[in-house]
């Protein structure tokens, strides 16, 4: 890979990955503001604004992925290969439990139902969330730590 495609693909790695955590860490920041509000009509389109948020945040996550699987050269090693652990930790509670939980909870609330099975499902969705926004925060500092030159041994 020529080093201005190298340095273009991390470009977009980094602007997605940045993307993504925004996605995910303005979701849980606005459920959390409008849950502790107690207004419905706030819970409502919150709810319903994550539903539709997926449409950007999933793209964010697989250019994410792929992007960084693409400057690992294919045989990640080292804090490359613990990234590609957290990304594949990430992906699978996204699809299995946040993607889910978010369409569910807009149907819920656009239908008024906010019962103990909403609540449930809100509380699972949090704490997924937040797993997830400290696995991204994990792959942007070991992203930062390779990105730093290696000092040169000094020679006698």
């Amino acid at each position: 890979m020529s080093t201005s495609h190298r340095s273009l693909l991390s470009r977009l790695h980094r602007m997605a990955g940045a993307a993504a955590l925004v996605f995910i860490a303005s979701f849980w920041l606005a459920t959390i503001i409008v849950e502790l509000r107690g207004n419905i009509s706030e819970i409502v389109l919150v709810k319903t604004a994550i539903a539709w948020g997926l449409f950007g945040l999933v793209p964010a996550l697989i250019t994410t992925g792929g992007s960084g699987f693409a400057l690992s050269g294919g045989k990640p090693t080292g804090i490359l290969q613990t990234k590609l652990r957290r990304m594949k930790l990430i992906a699978a509670n996204g699809i299995l439990i946040l993607m889910p939980a978010a369409i569910t909870l807009a149907i819920f609330a656009q239908h008024g139902r906010f019962d103990g099975l909403f609540v449930a499902i809100q509380g699972i969705e949090l704490l997924a969330g937040g797993v997830n926004i400290g696995l991204i925060g994990l792959n942007i500092r070991d992203g930062l730590r390779l990105r730093k030159p290696v000092p040169k041994p000094m020679s006698a």
